[in-house]
């Protein structure tokens, strides 16, 4: 833990205007479910900041997990090196262990998960265990010409997950992510 004279000024005023106005904000506890571009991880961050909730999509967990070996991290990596999916267990888990963190304090985002009646399943039984239900769950549907434009047009950047799209968010230089200036080997 840092010591609070090494901490900026702004820095600590910005976090206690957060706490602030976080401790007023009702407890919440979300899913977001639709198709891949239907604009869950868009709106997750504005309800996240709005709601002081902590954003939970388990492909970022799983690859934060992985980086910082963590035991569940270390299973996960041994399933994916294998070339099977993580199950829906130590996916659960991985959602168990970020639920206890301070983000999540005030209430969760998952975003894209529970994906099958299973992991349904799987989730009501860890969140009966922590006395917790969900709130609301928002389905995303979206037309399918619109799903595949954005789809079609996104693009990734494979070393920092930062994300781009062709028409509604190009990076400033075609092909060079913005902030490492570096021309990926490809975005995915």
């Amino acid at each position: 833990m840092a010591n609070l004279e090494d901490v900026p000024s702004l820095d600590l005023m910005t976090e206690l205007l957060r706490r602030m106005k976080c401790s007023s904000k009702p407890d919440k506890r979300l899913i977001l479910i639709g198709p891949p571009g239907s604009g869950k991880g868009t709106q997750s961050p504005i309800i996240k900041d709005e709601y002081c909730l902590c954003h939970l999509a388990t492909g970022d967990m799983l690859r934060a997990a992985v980086a910082a070996k963590t035991p569940l991290g270390v299973k996960a990596k041994e399933a994916m090196d294998k070339g099977e999916l993580v199950s829906d267990d130590l996916v659960v888990g991985i959602i168990d262990e970020a639920m206890k963190k301070p983000s999540c304090q005030k209430g969760f985002i998952l975003d894209g998960f529970p994906r099958t009646v299973v992991q349904a399943q799987k989730l009501d039984e860890m969140l009966e265990k922590q006395g917790t239900k969900v709130d609301k769950v928002l389905n995303f549907a979206i037309d399918d010409a619109i799903l595949e434009e954005r789809i079609t047009g996104r693009w990734i950047h494979p070393s920092s997950g930062r994300t781009y799209h062709t028409k509604f968010a190009p990076p400033r230089v075609p092909g060079i992510d913005d902030v490492s200036f570096l021309i990926p080997r490809s975005f995915s």
